[in-house]
């Protein structure tokens, strides 16, 4: 029988943090984004203020809720489970855990003086005290045995593309060079017209989950076109920020880097399954997740207004931001290389 709930807050003495990573290991509700490193990651580099509480029972953790403090003039000032990361929440296997530490999370929204409270969920919840406002879905499909059954389970039309790709003279290596894995992603989301991360943050990640966290670069002639950096765990691997630079597309390089990083993962990670991440609703990523034969599942965010009197909406499609948006695609790469830290660490 379980004891009474004490909610405590994680330290960062290194057999804390190995004992909260130990229950997510063992958690089936606890996902990469639940590890302690996004902790120390969200504090070294961007200067958050990182509250992360668990409930203890008996002496034995028996959920765990890691939360970031955001706070900025044009953002707002928010509590979010997790800033920079597709899935949050409380990861517990009893609804009577989960409930108190959404309610511990409330409660400490108030103290902060937060606008609200976002919790990022998979799974649909009932605390009457939260709100859901769906707005992402998430994309995954099983790997198959081998590279032509993993080939055979992509769309018709998009594996003739990859089947194109495979034409074309490219080649790939796996390896940690998370330098140019940013450079590419940075020209890539300046195109987009969104800041980008520091560097920094892709050294960080590197330092901090090591062998959980890998990069796929596509080259031509030693020339590289696209990247990726991955994370791996518990049989998934999660490309989390790629992209490709301005002849990424006529060489088709990318649905080369997804199918490759696909048949590298089955064959040498020993992943089952490919987690393709979050894209907002009828987005233009959203519409080429589905090409590849993924069906969206939706994602279940939900949010508590503390002092905000409306849910946040920091869509790309809201007006307030589309000159901020086309003024951005303008810039240099260098340019939003250096101001782009500034305004991302509050876009997470």
């Amino acid at each position: 029988m379980q004891g009474q709930m004490e909610v405590r807050t994680l330290g960062d003495s290194e057999s804390e943090l190995q004992r909260w990573d130990a229950f997510v290991d063992g958690c089936e509700q606890g996902s990469f984004f639940h590890l302690s490193g996004w902790k120390l990651i969200v504090e070294s580099v961007y200067r958050h203020k990182a509250h992360y509480l668990y409930v203890e029972q008996n002496g034995e953790i028996t959920g765990v809720l890691p939360l970031v403090e955001q706070q900025s003039k044009l953002f707002g000032h928010s509590l979010i489970s997790t800033p920079f990361c597709v899935y949050g929440g409380v990861a517990s296997a009893d609804e009577a855990v989960m409930t108190c530490l959404e309610d511990a999370a409330i409660a400490l929204g108030h103290t902060l003086g937060v606008d609200y409270l976002e919790l990022r969920y998979r799974q649909a919840r009932n605390n009457p005290k939260l709100t859901e406002k769906c707005a992402h879905s998430s994309f995954g499909i099983p790997l198959g045995e081998d590279d032509e059954k993993i080939l055979a389970t992509v769309k018709k039309k998009q594996r003739a593309v990859i089947r194109h790709s495979l034409k074309n003279d490219l080649t790939y290596r796996v390896d940690q060079d998370v330098d140019t894995a940013y450079d590419i992603y940075s020209e890539s989301v300046r195109n987009l017209g969104t800041p980008v991360f520091p560097k920094a943050y892709f050294r960080a990640l590197k330092e901090t989950f090591k062998d959980r966290c890998e990069v796929l670069t596509v080259e031509k002639e030693g020339a590289p076109y696209s990247s990726v950096l991955s994370f791996y765990y518990k049989g998934e691997v999660l490309p989390y920020y790629g992209g490709g630079t301005f002849g990424a597309r006529a060489l088709k390089s990318n649905d080369y880097m997804y199918y490759q990083l696909m048949c590298h993962a089955k064959a040498n990670r020993d992943a089952d399954h490919f987690d393709f991440g979050r894209s907002k609703d009828d987005s233009g990523a959203y519409a080429y997740k589905r090409s590849w034969g993924m069906e969206p599942v939706p994602l279940h965010y939900q949010f508590c207004l503390i002092k905000g009197d409306a849910l946040p909406n920091l869509s790309p499609n809201n007006p307030k931001y589309q000159l901020l948006i086309n003024t951005w695609k303008k810039l240099p790469v260098w340019m939003s290389r250096a101001i782009g830290p500034f305004v991302s660490k509050y876009l997470g």
